[in-house]
C-alpha cells in the first residue's frame, strides 16, 4: 500500500484546510491517523480512525479538526478549522495499526506512511 498525502498549504490564523490521503490499495480494514511534525521536533500523533470510523484525537486538535475516511475509495482525509500557528508542520498519514489499539498515538506502530504535506498557518 502507497500513501499519497496532499491539500496542504499557507492559511493565516483561524483558516481552514482539509488534507486528503490517497491509498494505492485497500484500506478499508485498517485502523489509519494522521501525525505531524514540526521543524525541530519528533513526530507527534493527531488524530486517528478505525474502520468502524470510531476517531480519536490529540487533546490540541479537539473541536477544531475531524479525521474522516471514505472505505470506497481508500480515503483518508483530515478537515483542519480554527487554525493556529502552533499548528504549523508537516502532515503525514498512516495506514495499518500493527498491535492493539492502545499502541495507536505512536509512531512506530504504523506499518505504511505517506510522504507528508506542509501546513503553514501564519499569525
Amino acid at each position: 500500500v502507497q500513501l499519497q498525502a496532499s491539500g496542504g498549504g499557507l492559511v493565516q490564523a483561524g483558516d481552514s484546510l482539509r488534507l486528503s490521503c490517497a491509498a494505492s490499495g485497500r484500506t478499508s480494514t485498517y485502523t489509519m491517523a494522521w501525525f505531524r511534525q514540526a521543524p525541530g521536533k519528533e513526530r507527534d500523533f493527531v488524530a486517528t480512525i478505525n474502520w468502524n470510523a470510531a476517531a480519536d484525537y490529540t487533546d490540541s486538535v479537539k473541536g477544531r479538526f475531524t479525521i474522516s475516511r471514505d472505505n470506497a475509495k481508500n480515503a483518508l482525509y483530515l478537515q483542519m478549522n480554527s487554525l493556529k500557528p502552533e499548528d504549523t508542520a508537516v502532515y503525514y498519514c498512516a495506514a495499518q495499526l500493527l498491535g492493539g489499539f492502545g499502541y495507536r498515538m505512536s509512531t512506530t506502530a504504523y506499518r505504511y506512511w505517506g510522504q507528508g504535506t506542509q501546513v503553514t498557518v501564519s499569525s
